[in-house]
């Protein structure tokens, strides 16, 4: 699922401009980059993303407080996708004058997805996600949103 961010309250230059970055990324080059995996459901948000990104081949009884598996880096592959965001951005913030700004906080959260239950319930968040934006204490008009409850 790709969710465009267009029209949404807060959804300044730099979002609109994160927001093409990350969806050509996703949706053009990862999967491409590390031939491993496959994107599934996703959605970009103004102050932050969800996605499942699937290893091909990877054993779901692997514990990861015990180990990865071989080839499944996916510290390597979140780092690459904010790098190459990062860049993309400034390129274009500087060709368009926009103002630069930090895009990514310095951790993400990881989570494995061992069964096709968990699946459907992850995927179901991410898909109603973009309904949550109007409670969000980030969202710029929150308090407009609390008042009119």
């Amino acid at each position: 699922m790709d969710r465009n961010i267009q029209g949404t309250p807060g959804a300044t230059d730099t979002l609109q401009c994160w927001y093409r970055i990350a969806s050509k990324l996703l949706r053009n080059t990862i999967e491409s980059k590390f031939s491993y995996i496959e994107t599934d459901a996703y959605v970009i948000m103004p102050n932050h993303f969800h996605g499942i990104i699937v290893i091909v081949g990877a054993d779901r009884r692997v514990c990861p407080i015990l180990g990865a598996h071989e080839g499944a880096h996916l510290p390597k592959i979140i780092q690459w996708f904010k790098t190459m965001t990062t860049n993309e951005y400034i390129r274009h913030a500087k060709k368009n004058r926009l103002s630069e700004a930090k895009l990514w906080q310095r951790n993400y959260y990881e989570h494995v997805i061992r069964n096709e239950k968990a699946l459907h319930a992850i995927r179901t968040y991410i898909e109603a996600n973009p309904g949550q934006w109007p409670k969000d204490p980030e969202n710029p008009n929150y308090r407009q949103n609390a008042e009119v409850r």
